[in-house]
């Protein structure tokens, strides 16, 4: 009887703590929607983008086919039976107006590849039959050079590492070898550098303006430390477009600070403040000091008094007591705010856009512009996709470095 009721209760044990998992999932599911659909989804599409080319092998069906049973060197001249392939794919391309989408990826990949293939294009439909050679070699000589048939080539996977390549300032040339993109246009790896240079000042710049704040506000009462946090977080309830206006007036010519400074016979000619990398950096770090401030303060705030009181009772100046005892257990804190600074930094785009001149533009203006402007977007999400496996590089680095039960401290 009493092994009955035991087994009884255990069912119903089971049932509710069921039932429990169940709700529990019913209440996160909105999340997990949201989730995937506003970050999962779109981090997908851009992994795939950056891989993903279907252009050249959707539309250009009958030529990879003839290419790929030819098969012969890249320095030859394909036979005819490719440029007949190549005609009736152009005849279909013009009918379903796909031609200057195909016209627009090859001339992505060699500049002056829209002009020679649109020509081409323009003058197939009025032309019956062969030899189709001497018809595109007399619609351009170009056709019977081996720089266009590679270019297709490289183009007729639908999978490829083309946009990696060109995203660190690389290409795959007609014959399949890879080389260095022409001096001209190698800019970005220059970006990346530059992106990487300026998250690195605004962090150590938070971090300078920072300490000083975190640690004035965990030894305050807390009443005078709750009133100054609250200024703390003010920035938070202003849009970022309106912050980076209000330094763009601030920094002008004829802002704020150069006024000032002329009215106080400082200088005599307005400073260049804005429109440049100090206008830049510091936007920037006025904005990302709060995520700097928050979690060092959070850090202090646990750190017991009594641990400098007692390095002081021993005998340890003040400077001392401060470097060995106290400044170690500040570590995580400044970690995880200097990782979260330097993440957002990465990506900043409004700022460095108005704030910053031609030099001083970061990778996300580049992603954007060949989103918006270039309509490359297969480079712009392989250039998305190096910064997210940068900053994914980086929190590996940290977590192995300060992660729990890696840090000593002391």
């Amino acid at each position: 009887m009493v092994a009955d009721s035991t087994t009884a209760l255990g069912q119903r044990l089971r049932k509710a703590e069921r039932r429990g998992h169940f709700w529990a999932y019913v209440l996160i599911a909105p999340l997990f929607l949201f989730v995937a659909l506003s970050f999962i989804v779109p981090l997908g599409t851009v992994l795939l983008n950056s891989v993903y080319d279907p252009i050249i092998p959707d539309n250009l069906p009958r030529t990879v086919r003839a290419l790929d049973a030819w098969n012969g060197p890249r320095d030859q001249i394909p036979p005819e039976p490719v440029f007949a392939a190549l005609a009736q794919d152009l005849k279909v391309a013009v009918q379903d107006q796909k031609a200057g989408a195909i016209a627009n990826r090859l001339n992505i990949e060699e500049s002056g590849l829209r002009t020679i293939f649109m020509r081409a294009a323009r003058r197939v439909a009025a032309q019956e039959e062969g030899p189709w050679t001497s018809f595109f070699e007399a619609a351009d000589p170009a056709w019977v050079q081996p720089l266009i048939w590679g270019n297709i080539r490289n183009l007729a996977a639908p999978t490829h590492s083309l946009f990696f390549l060109s995203a660190l300032d690389s290409r795959r040339l007609a014959d399949a070898s890879v080389a260095q993109q022409p001096e001209d246009q190698r800019i970005h790896i220059t970006i990346y550098l530059r992106t990487l240079g300026v998250a690195l000042t605004v962090t150590l710049a938070c971090l300078a303006l920072g300490f000083p704040l975190a640690y004035l506000l965990a030894h305050l009462r807390d009443k005078t430390a709750n009133l100054l946090l609250i200024l703390v977080l003010l920035p938070f309830w202003t849009s970022l477009l309106v912050r980076t206006t209000a330094w763009m007036v601030v920094l002008q010519k004829e802002g704020v600070i150069n006024s000032l400074l002329q009215a106080l016979g400082l200088i005599a000619e307005p400073l260049p403040l804005v429109f440049n990398r100090f206008g830049v950096v510091t936007a920037m770090t006025h904005i990302l000091l709060p995520f700097m401030i928050l979690p060092m303060y959070s850090v202090m705030r646990q750190i017991p008094a009594s641990y400098v009181r007692a390095a002081r009772s021993l005998g340890a100046s003040p400077t001392t007591a401060f470097l060995r005892v106290y400044l170690p257990q500040c570590i995580p804190g400044i970690g995880a705010g200097g990782l979260l600074v330097f993440i957002l930094a990465l990506g900043y785009y409004i700022t460095p856009a108005l704030l910053g001149g031609s030099t001083d533009q970061m990778i996300s203006y580049f992603v954007a512009d060949n989103m918006g402007r270039s309509l490359n977007w297969g480079l712009a999400s392989a250039l998305a996709a190096i910064l997210l496996a940068a900053v994914l590089a980086l929190y590996a680095i940290y977590d192995r470095i300060a992660g729990p039960g890696n840090l000593k401290l002391g």
